[in-house]
C-alpha cells in the first residue's frame, strides 16, 4: 500500500523574551513578532491533524538560556512530535556562558525532539513506518571554540552519516540541517556574502546523499522562501516567521507503491501580529527602510559585482530587492537600470528553463520517481 503523511515546518523562529530584544535602531528582524507570531502558527497547526513538526534551526535570538527555556517548554505541550536542529544563533560559541547554551547543552536540552541519546550534536529517528528523519549539525567551531562564519559538517559526522545511510537505504529519508546545501541565489556559493550561508562542505554532503537516492532536504537560515533542486535531490529552505514575508509551510507527502514520490508544498503567512494589524505591509516597508547597508553589500558583491559608486547611485531605488527575494518566485523590472546593471541583476528572476515566469517557491508540487 501507499503512504501519506503531513507536516509543518517553521524555520528561524528567532524567539526572543522581551528582556532579551535587543534595542538597535537599525535592526533587520522584527523579533517581537517571535512569540506571539509562532504561538498563532501553532494554534492553526493544532487543528490540522499533523503527523510532526519541523524546526530547521535558529530557534532562538541569541543562544540565551532563557529563550531556550520558553521554547522548551513550549514544544512540550504540543499534541504532535517535533523535531530540530541547530542554527548559529542557537549555539554561539562551543562553550557555554551565564547567558547562552553551548554545543554538550543542545542535545541535553532537546532530548524530547529528536536527540534521544542526549548528548550526540545530530541524529536520525525513524519518525513513522519507513521514514526516517536525520538531523544534521550543520554549526563548526574552531580550535578556540568560536563559531565558523559559514557551515559546516566535520569528519565525525560524516562518518556517522555514511553509517547511517547504508543502514536505511530502504525507508524514506529526510534530512534537516540549518545551513543551506543547493545554491538558493544565483552564484550563492562563489560569493562571500552568499557561503556563509551554505555549508562550506556541501559537495561532500551533496555525493552522499545522490549516491543513497535521499530526495528531500529541509533547511532555513537565509530568511527566503527557495525551493532548489539538482537531479533528484530537492532542498526546501523556509524563510524566517520574524522577517518579511514570516512564512511557514505544510507539506504532504505520498508515496505510491510503484515508487512514485509526490511532495505538495503550501505556504502561509502570517498576517496580523499585535500590535501590527497588516504585519505584511509593515514589514516590507520596515525591511526596506533598514535595507540601505545591506544592498550595497549585496550589490557590490559577486555575482552582481557592481562598483561602489554604482551601488551607492543605484541602490535606494533597490531597497525592496531582498523582501521580493525574501518573498519567493521573485518578478523585477529592470528596464529602468542600465543595460549592463540590468543583465547583472536579471538572473535573481524565477524563470523556467523556457524564459517563463517560474513559480515554485511557495506552492508546489514535486514529483520523484524513486528506486523499487
Amino acid at each position: 500500500m501507499g503512504q501519506r503523511f503531513r507536516f509543518a515546518i517553521i524555520s528561524d523562529l528567532h524567539i526572543a523574551r522581551p528582556e532579551t530584544i535587543p534595542n538597535h535602531p537599525h535592526r533587520f528582524h522584527l523579533v517581537e513578532v517571535s512569540i506571539p507570531g509562532f504561538e498563532q502558527i501553532l494554534a492553526s497547526l493544532e487543528t490540522l491533524g499533523l503527523d510532526f513538526l519541523l524546526l530547521p534551526g535558529d530557534l532562538t535570538q541569541h543562544g540565551e538560556w532563557v529563550n531556550h527555556a520558553w521554547l522548551i517548554d513550549r514544544l512540550g505541550r504540543l499534541p504532535f512530535p517535533t523535531y530540530v536542529v541547530p542554527g548559529n544563533h542557537d549555539v554561539i560559541a562551543r562553550d557555554p556562558s551565564d547567558q547562552a547554551i553551548g554545543l554538550a547543552d543542545f542535545p541535553r536540552l532537546y532530548r524530547n525532539f529528536g536527540y534521544s541519546d542526549g548528548h550526540t550534536p545530530y541524529y536520525q529517528q525513524e519518525i513513522l513506518p519507513g521514514v526516517r528523519l536525520i538531523g544534521l549539525n550543520s554549526n563548526g567551531f574552531d580550535c578556540d571554540g568560536k563559531l565558523l562564519p559559514a557551515g559546516y559538517l566535520d569528519a565525525d559526522q560524516l562518518a556517522w552519516l555514511d553509517h547511517v545511510l547504508a543502514e536505511v537505504h530502504q525507508d524514506l529519508v529526510l534530512v534537516m540541517l540549518h545551513h543551506n546545501v543547493l545554491e538558493h541565489l544565483p552564484g550563492q556559493s562563489l560569493s562571500a556574502l552568499g557561503q556563509r550561508y551554505m555549508v562550506a562542505n556541501h559537495q561532500a554532503l551533496i555525493k552522499r546523499l545522490e549516491a543513497a537516492c535521499v530526495p528531500l532536504m529541509l533547511t532555513g537560515h537565509l530568511h527566503i522562501q527557495d525551493i532548489a533542486r539538482q537531479g533528484h535531490l530537492c532542498e526546501i529552505l523556509t524563510g524566517s516567521i520574524v522577517s518579511y514575508p514570516h512564512p511557514y509551510r505544510i507539506i504532504q507527502v505520498t508515496q505510491e507503491p510503484e515508487g512514485l514520490l509526490r511532495v505538495e508544498v503550501q505556504s502561509h503567512r502570517l498576517q496580523a501580529v499585535h500590535p501590527w494589524e497588516d504585519l505584511q505591509t509593515m514589514s516590507y516597508q520596515w525591511m526596506g527602510d533598514r535595507a540601505s547597508s545591506f544592498i550595497t553589500k549585496f550589490l557590490v558583491s559577486p555575482p552582481i559585482g557592481l562598483s561602489e559608486a554604482e551601488a551607492v547611485a543605484f541602490g535606494p531605488g533597490l531597497k525592496h530587492l531582498w523582501a521580493t527575494i525574501a518573498a519567493g518566485d521573485p518578478q523585477f523590472d529592470f528596464s529602468h537600470l542600465p543595460t549592463a546593471i540590468r543583465q547583472r541583476l536579471e538572473p535573481f528572476n524565477a524563470l523556467a528553463a523556457d524564459g517563463t515566469p517560474q513559480v515554485l517557491d511557495n506552492q508546489a508540487d514535486l514529483l520523484w520517481q524513486r528506486p523499487v
